[in-house]
C-alpha cells in the first residue's frame, strides 16, 4: 500500500504531473478500500496544487532574476550591443515565444529599423524597416501604446504593406506583441515578442515586456551619456598633449573624471561624485536638483545670483563664475536637471572648471538613470493600484501585487491625499513612499492614492498629509479608510473633502474620527454604534424604567432650550422637566448641552427616530 509521504517524495524530486497518478493506480491495483483511495486522491490533488504553486514561484523568480541581471548589465554597461541582445534574449525566454526582436526609430529617415533579433531565421526579416504608423510596430512607435494580436496577417487594425507582410510571412510569425521603449514622452523604439502560432498575450506578459523595454531605453540613453563623457575625456587628453605647460592640471582633471566614471559603473551616488569634486578642487560644493533643492551640501548660503548663473551655464554649456562661486548646470529638453555650485577656497583654472562641468554631466547621468528606473517601477505600481480600485474584477491582481512585494491578504489602508501643488513632485513622492513601505501608489490629477500596510487609517492619513505637505511646500489633505478598495477609495475622497470643507486643510483623518460628519461621508458606517455612543445610556434608562427622557430631550432641543415651552409640549410641569434634564445630565455627562456635543445628540435623536419609524 503506498505510503502517505509518497507525494512529498514526488514533490522533492520535481516529478512530472502524470507521475502523481502512480500511487493512486497502484493502490487501486492492490485492492485498497474506498476510504484509502479517497484519501490518496485528496493527497494527490493537494500535492499537484503545491507543485503548481512551486512552478509559478520558480517562474516569477526567473523573471525577477532576469530583470535583476538586466539592471546589472546596465550598471556594468559592458557594451550597448551586448546589453540590448541580452534584453531581447531574456524577453524571448521569459515569455516563452519563438522570436523576440527590437526596432529603433531613425529620426533622420522618419522610420524605424530592426536593431536586434533573437530566434529569427529570415535575413529579410532581420533587415526590415517600417514606416511610422505602418504595421503593428510602426503603430506602436507612432502612438506610444502597446499593441498585440493573435493573428497579425488577418488583423485589420494595422496598416499592412507588402514589404512588412512579406517579411512577417517569410519569418512565419502569427501572434505578435509590441511595447514602446520611451525616454520621458519620446518613443525611441519598440520591443517585440512573437510566435509562429496563434496565441493571446496575457496582461502580465505585456507588463513584463514593458519592464524590459524600460531597461532597454535606459541602456540606450545611458550609453549616449557615457559616450559624451568619454568624448569629454578624449578632449582633456588631447589638451594634455597640446599644452604641456598644463599637464599636471590636465592629468588631475582626467583622474577626477575617471574616478567619477568609475563611481557610476560601480553604482556610486551623487554624494560620492561630490566628494571627488571637493577632494580635487577644495572648497564647499552644493548639488541642487531640478527645482533648486539641495541634494548635497547646504543651500542656505546661496543667493539669487546662483539661479541666474545656472541659466547662463545651461545656455552656454560651460561653467559660469559669479565672484567666488562657480556654477555648472545641465538640462534635458530645455528643463534643468541638476546644478553644481562650488565655493572655491582659491581661484580655479579653466581646466579645473572642466572638472566641475564633467561632474555635472556624471551627476545628470546618475539622476537620469535613477529617474528612469523609478518611473518604470512607479508605472507598474500605479497601474496595479488603478486596477485594484477601479477594475477589481480583473484576474491575477493578487499575483501581480505579490510580484511587487505587496501582500494584499494582510491589513492595508487606502489613503487619498488632495493637494494644489506640483503634480509631478506629488507623484514622485507617492511612488517613493510606496516603494519604501511595500505598498502601491498612483496619481490622478490633483490627488495621490496610496495603499499602505497597516490597520490605523487615521494615523496613516495624518502622516501622509504632514509629509506630503512638507514635500510640496503647500497643504495636502488626506482621508483614509480600510475595507474593499473601491468603497474605501470613495470614503477616503469624501473624508479629504470634508476636512477641507471644515477648514482643516493640511490635516488627515478617517471617517470614524470625524464624529457625526463621518456618518454622512462614511462607506457603510456603523450607525447603531454611533447611536449607542451618543444617547445609548438614555435609551437604556427609558427601556428599564419606562421613563420618557429621550422624548424630553427631543422636545427640549425643539423648543430652543426653553423649560416652559418644553413643559407645554409634553403637557407636564416645569419642575418635572427640570428633574428629567438633571437625570439626563447624570447619564450623558455634564457637557451634554455644549454646542458640539448637543449637535451630535440631536443628530442621534433624529437617526433613532427615523430608525424606529417614529
Amino acid at each position: 500500500m503506498p505510503r502517505v509521504d509518497v507525494f512529498l517524495e514526488l514533490l522533492v524530486r520535481e516529478a512530472s504531473a502524470v507521475e502523481f497518478e502512480g500511487p493512486v493506480l497502484r493502490a487501486r491495483a492492490d485492492g485498497a478500500d474506498a476510504a484509502t483511495l479517497e484519501r490518496l486522491e485528496r493527497d494527490k490533488v493537494a500535492a499537484l496544487r503545491v507543485r503548481g504553486m512551486l512552478r509559478r514561484r520558480a517562474k516569477r523568480e526567473a523573471e525577477l532574476s532576469a530583470l535583476f541581471d538586466t539592471a546589472g548589465d546596465l550598471a556594468a554597461l559592458r557594451g550597448l550591443d551586448a546589453v540590448l541582445a541580452a534584453i531581447v534574449r531574456r524577453a524571448r525566454q521569459l515569455l516563452g515565444t519563438d522570436v523576440a526582436y527590437m526596432t529603433l526609430n531613425d529620426a533622420e529617415r522618419g522610420d524605424t529599423f530592426m536593431r536586434v533579433t533573437d530566434g529569427s531565421i529570415s535575413a529579410r526579416f532581420r533587415g526590415l524597416r517600417l514606416a511610422m504608423g505602418a504595421g503593428l510596430g510602426g503603430l506602436v512607435a507612432q502612438s506610444a501604446v502597446p499593441y498585440n494580436t493573435g493573428d497579425y496577417l488577418a488583423d485589420e487594425r494595422f496598416r499592412h504593406t507588402m514589404t512588412i507582410d512579406g517579411a512577417v510571412r517569410e519569418e512565419g510569425l502569427v501572434a505578435i506583441l509590441g511595447v514602446p521603449m520611451r525616454l520621458g514622452a519620446q518613443v525611441i523604439g519598440v520591443l517585440f515578442a512573437a510566435n509562429r502560432s496563434a496565441r493571446p498575450f496575457a496582461h502580465e506578459e505585456v507588463t513584463l515586456l514593458s519592464s524590459l523595454a524600460a531597461h532597454a531605453a535606459v541602456a540606450i540613453d545611458t550609453a549616449r551619456l557615457l559616450e559624451e563623457t568619454r568624448a569629454a575625456l578624449a578632449e582633456l587628453s588631447e589638451a594634455n598633449r597640446l599644452i604641456r605647460a598644463h599637464s599636471d592640471a590636465i592629468e588631475r582633471a582626467a583622474a577626477a573624471h575617471d574616478r567619477m566614471t568609475g563611481l557610476v559603473l560601480r553604482g556610486g551616488g551623487v554624494e560620492d561624485v561630490a566628494a571627488v569634486v571637493t577632494e580635487v578642487l577644495g572648497g564647499r560644493l552644493t548639488v541642487l536638483d531640478d527645482e533648486g533643492r539641495p541634494l548635497v551640501g547646504d543651500a542656505s548660503e546661496l543667493d539669487e545670483g546662483v539661479s541666474e548663473a545656472a541659466r547662463s551655464s545651461r545656455a552656454l554649456g560651460r561653467t559660469v563664475r559669479r565672484g567666488e562661486v562657480f556654477v555648472a548646470s545641465v538640462d534635458v529638453g530645455a528643463a534643468p536637471l541638476c546644478t553644481l555650485v562650488l565655493r572655491a577656497a582659491a581661484p580655479i583654472a579653466d581646466t579645473d572648471q572642466r572638472i566641475l562641468e564633467r561632474a555635472a554631466l556624471v551627476t545628470a547621468l546618475l539622476l537620469l538613470f535613477r529617474r528612469s528606473v523609478a518611473d518604470a517601477e512607479g508605472r507598474v505600481r500605479g497601474e496595479l493600484l488603478d486596477d485594484l480600485v477601479f477594475r477589481p474584477e480583473l484576474d491575477g491582481l493578487h499575483d501581480r501585487a505579490r510580484r511587487l512585494g505587496v501582500h494584499l491578504d494582510e491589513p492595508h489602508v487606502l489613503v487619498v491625499a488632495r493637494h494644489d501643488g506640483q503634480r509631478e513632485r506629488a507623484a514622485f513622492w507617492a511612488s517613493a513612499q510606496a516603494a519604501v513601505e511595500h505598498g502601491l501608489a498612483a496619481a490622478r490629477g490633483q490627488e495621490v492614492i496610496l495603499l499602505l500596510p497597516g490597520d490605523k487609517p487615521g494615523v496613516l492619513a495624518r502622516r501622509v498629509a504632514s509629509e506630503l505637505t512638507a514635500a510640496l511646500g503647500r497643504p495636502a489633505t488626506a482621508g483614509a479608510a480600510v475595507g474593499p478598495l473601491p468603497g474605501a477609495y470613495r470614503e477616503s475622497q469624501r473624508c479629504a473633502e470634508a476636512l477641507r470643507a471644515l477648514g482643516r486643510g493640511g490635516d488627515g483623518a478617517s471617517a470614524a474620527e470625524l464624529g457625526f460628519v463621518g456618518l454622512l461621508i462614511g462607506e457603510g458606517r456603523d450607525v447603531p454604534a454611533f447611536l449607542a455612543d451618543a444617547i445609548g445610556p438614555v435609551v437604556d434608562y427609558d427601556a428599564r424604567r419606562g421613563t420618557h427622557l429621550r422624548e424630553t430631550m427631543t422636545a427640549y432641543f425643539g423648543s430652543g432650550g426653553s423649560l416652559s415651552r418644553t413643559a407645554d409640549a409634553l403637557h407636564i410641569h416645569v419642575n418635572t422637566v427640570t428633574q428629567r434634564l438633571d437625570r439626563i445630565g447624570q447619564l450623558l455627562g455634564g457637557d451634554w448641552q455644549e454646542p458640539e456635543r448637543a449637535l451630535e445628540i440631536q443628530l442621534a435623536l433624529r437617526l433613532h427616530r427615523l430608525r424606529d419609524g417614529l
